[in-house]
């Protein structure tokens, strides 16, 4: 069997792909073409892939791996359609980083009402002189309200972190209110509210959702607008949800207090004038970044590639359909 992993990926992922055969790693991110020409050359079985790696239908037209297993939750770097009518299977780690991305949603929203990052720096920079009245007052987070955009795993585990910190909880989905008997002991703690009842009432709106054609720019202009003006932005699930150019006009002009984000428009870079603004939290892309999730994706991400190379279904397939 042979793989090609795009990026080493942490141990014991390494060590389950080298066991079971033959592992290429490239000395640098490859280019569309060069992916191309990998997926097409009938010298790899399966690609072990990044989130960067971008797997289109120009890459896919041609391509003859039995499979591509993404070293992530999301696969939207994957054309899955193309790569269903070709017959290769697309694999994903769920299920893994939920915890710690709730974490990581958490710490967002109180470092950005808390405004920390800018008190570190003024430490840092000597200007502290001791207490004072209205030395960097920030925004209460007991008692608020959080509108969480999208009510997957990582959102209700965000929702639990949330009702342990006295806030209010409601959510959106486009699939509307989740049966009580769905939501466990969730049930009467948290409410169902329409996007735009969200938008307008919510103190901090935390986006949950996966990036597709439907929550491309979800947050763009018109929804900055709508929040309230004391409002916190969170966002730990892709860049693209949000238009990060209103987003920094929104910051700058105070038509909202302030953003906390891991992920990125257009990463790494930022949009234009988002680094200066010292209204907000920023991150690289660090929601999964701990020593056992990252071990634990790596294995899954490694048994869903070795699966795939040996014509058998993977634990996590996104498109089962693909082996018909």
């Amino acid at each position: 069997m042979k793989f090609l992993v795009t990026t080493a990926i942490p141990a014991p992922g390494m060590h389950i792909l080298e066991a079971a055969g033959e592992v290429r790693v490239p000395d640098r991110q490859l280019s569309a073409g060069e992916l191309r020409r990998e997926c097409s050359s009938r010298d790899v079985d399966v690609v072990v892939a990044q989130l960067t790696d971008v797997f289109d239908r120009a890459v896919l037209e041609d391509a003859t791996i039995k499979g591509i297993s993404n070293y992530a939750v999301g696969y939207d770097n994957v054309d899955v359609a193309s790569a269903t009518r070709r017959g290769i299977l697309v694999g994903n780690t769920p299920g893994v980083l939920t915890d710690a991305t709730a974490d990581i949603a958490m710490l967002l929203l109180l470092a950005t009402a808390r405004r920390c990052v800018e008190a570190d720096r003024f430490v840092r920079a000597g200007k502290y002189q001791g207490w004072q009245p209205e030395l960097l007052l920030g925004s209460d987070v007991s008692g608020a309200t959080l509108g969480l955009v999208g009510f997957g795993r990582i959102a209700r585990a965000t929702a639990e972190r949330a009702l342990g910190f006295g806030m209010t909880v409601r959510y959106t989905a486009r699939s509307g209110p989740v049966p009580a008997e769905r939501l466990g002991h969730l049930a009467g703690r948290v409410q169902f509210a329409e996007w735009d009842d969200l938008v307008r009432t919510s103190d901090f709106i935390s986006l949950h959702v996966p990036l597709t054609d439907a929550t491309h720019h979800l947050v763009d202009e018109k929804t900055l607008r709508a929040m309230k003006p004391t409002a916190c932005l969170v966002n730990t699930s892709r860049g693209p949800v949000v238009d990060e150019k209103a987003l920094v006009e929104a910051l700058r002009s105070g038509e909202i207090a302030g953003a906390g984000l891991d992920v990125y428009e257009d990463e790494p870079a930022l949009a234009d004038g988002l680094a200066d603004l010292p209204n907000t939290t920023l991150l690289p892309h660090v929601g999964s970044a701990t020593c056992s999730v990252r071990a634990t994706m790596a294995e899954v991400c490694a048994n869903n590639a070795v699966a795939m190379a040996r014509g058998e279904m993977p634990a996590h397939a996104v498109n089962p359909e693909a082996w018909r």
